[in-house]
């Protein structure tokens, strides 16, 4: 007699094939039996709901959040029992002293940066260990280029000489040993933008050679969009390395209805032999940092530099002509709007109520120039500003979601007071805007597109499918009920209609209410890629 039964569920088993009625027992962690008429000790009546392998988040800002709040509730009540970190780029490892510096100074306005907190790894293998302490859900890590070029050559805008790019590759091929499933790219962030395309190609070798893939925010999503996708299947073809476009959007004006041209450029690819696949989220706004606008120039010898720059006048008189005038490279390509730019979190408490004003009405209230609010804001806040972008398009949401490479992944920032409400209700938001509303899925090919897919992107064994024998990380919800309800009023409320969450067998949620349970651990790449 297994030690759970989840009886009468339709099961999604995470193929895209047809939902079916099934009893499915639980033993030691593991989905012992599939089929009718089971018993257990415990038994949970499923009758009219949903179990589907629990959700993969394969782009998550959770670096911090999965230590600070190891309970997690963000995600577990979105039926999220996996997340990929280490994105764009920037994370925490592998670091020195000095460079932890920066970085925790760079992206607090993604993950914060709290006080008192233990900074106790240095690197990709200690890291891992800490997450294994204690969390809720489980974690892949990718090792991040702009961290291992920070740490290689500094805040350089050059190319890597020969011996600093033997020692990116050091750095790379240790921190898979260590655990990393592959790489990240943060292109319009410093410092990892300032690599050539030949550098990451090199870079991508090391990681095809050690069975993980190449996930890049890639140089635009604005003007230069369509190059910028081509340069990295081209690093692709060219390395051998599996390719997972992270937040594959089409966004600003200029993108307008153009998704098609972006699937037609991956099918080719694909067509011809390159392993692609890309995620996305289903909303229209993007989330990032204030200082991610300056242009790449600007951003050169890390924060100290930037903040200097942005007190000088001459310097801050050419960073706004790059922004209003020519489009920087850290705004994609395309002159800033600033009513787009809306202020989602501070670091500073003084600046507080900023938060929700776009800094067009900023400046409008405080009638002085929009250049001048951004500026003035970047330096009181030490470059600690999360932002809303919005610049999206719901054809070409639509579009990219329907493509049969995709998978799910909510980009979500946990900090500030009004964060992108994705880190929330991103995976309730498919089943019921995208699937129940619209159709643009059927429920079995949205679960694949959240589940067996990423699964087997991240080479994750026994994962991702209902099947005897695989680790039960799993979510219950309820097809007609489920929804997000997070907002960008409010962005932190739970989801309606997902009243089970099991990692590992133990329920991380339970009736509708996250249990505090911490089974979760970092799923560790091997040599022989294994987990």
């Amino acid at each position: 007699m297994a030690a759970l039964v989840i009886r009468g569920a339709h099961v999604a088993d995470g193929t895209g094939d047809p939902l079916f009625v099934a009893d499915v027992a639980i033993e030691n962690g593991r989905i012992a039996e599939i089929g009718p008429h089971l018993t257990g000790e415990r038994t949970i009546e499923a009758t009219g709901l949903v179990l589907a392998p629990g959700f993969v988040d394969m782009h998550a800002h959770s670096d911090l959040a999965l230590l600070t709040e190891p309970a997690h509730e963000a995600k577990v009540t979105q039926g999220v029992t996996c997340e990929v970190i280490g994105q764009d780029g920037l994370s925490y490892a592998p670091v020195n002293d000095e460079t932890l510096a920066q970085i925790r100074q760079q992206i607090a306005g993604w993950n914060g940066d709290p006080d008192g907190f233990d900074w106790n790894w240095r690197s990709v293998g200690q890291y891992l260990d800490r997450l294994d302490e204690g969390i809720a859900v489980n974690a892949c890590y990718l090792v991040p280029q702009g961290s291992v070029r920070m740490l290689a050559m500094g805040w350089d805008d050059r190319p890597a000489t020969a011996d600093e790019l033997a020692r990116q590759s050091q750095l790379v091929a240790e921190a898979m040993a260590e655990g990393a499933v592959g790489m990240s790219s943060g292109l319009t962030y410093s410092p990892g933008m300032y690599a050539n395309t030949a550098e990451l190609t090199e870079l991508c070798r090391i990681v095809a050679a050690l069975g993980g893939y190449y996930s890049p925010h890639h140089r635009s999503y604005g003007a230069g969009a369509l190059a910028a996708y081509a340069e990295m299947v081209g690093v692709s073809q060219e390395s051998g390395c599996p390719l997972h476009l992270a937040h594959a959007t089409m966004n600003f004006a200029v993108n307008a209805g153009r998704a098609p041209e972006l699937l037609a450029l991956l099918d080719d690819a694909i067509a011809h032999g390159c392993d692609i696949t890309l995620d996305s989220y289903p909303y229209l706004p993007g989330s990032t940092t204030l200082a991610a606008l300056l242009p790449s120039w600007a951003s050169a010898g890390g924060p100290d530099a930037i903040l200097a720059r942005l007190a000088d006048d001459d310097a801050a008189e050419r960073i706004r002509h790059s922004l209003e005038s020519e489009g920087s490279d850290g705004c994609h390509g395309v002159p800033v709007e600033w009513e787009t730019i809306q202020v989602a979190g501070v670091r500073d408490p003084a600046l507080s109520g900023r938060v929700g004003l776009t800094i067009a009405a900023i400046a409008e209230a405080e009638r002085r120039s929009p250049f001048a609010v951004y500026r003035d804001q970047l330096l009181a806040d030490r470059l600690g500003t999360a932002i809303l972008q919005h610049v999206g398009h719901e054809e070409n949401v639509r579009a990219i979601m329907a493509h049969h490479a995709h998978t799910g992944g909510s980009d979500g920032l946990l900090t500030g007071a009004k964060p992108h409400p994705r880190a929330w209700g991103t995976f309730p938001r498919y089943l019921a805007r995208y699937v129940r509303e619209l159709g643009v899925l059927t429920l079995p090919e949205c679960v694949a597109h959240l589940t067996g897919r990423p699964a087997r992107r991240l080479r994750l064994a026994r994962r991702g499918l209902v099947r005897t024998g695989y680790h039960a990380d799993l979510v219950l919800f309820d097809p007609v009920a489920v929804r997000d309800t997070a907002t960008f009023a409010e962005p932190r409320r739970r989801p309606d209609g997902i009243p089970y969450v099991f990692v590992g067998g133990t329920a991380v949620v339970a009736d509708g209410t996250p249990t505090g349970a911490l089974p979760g651990r970092s799923l560790r790449h091997t040599a022989d890629g294994t987990f």
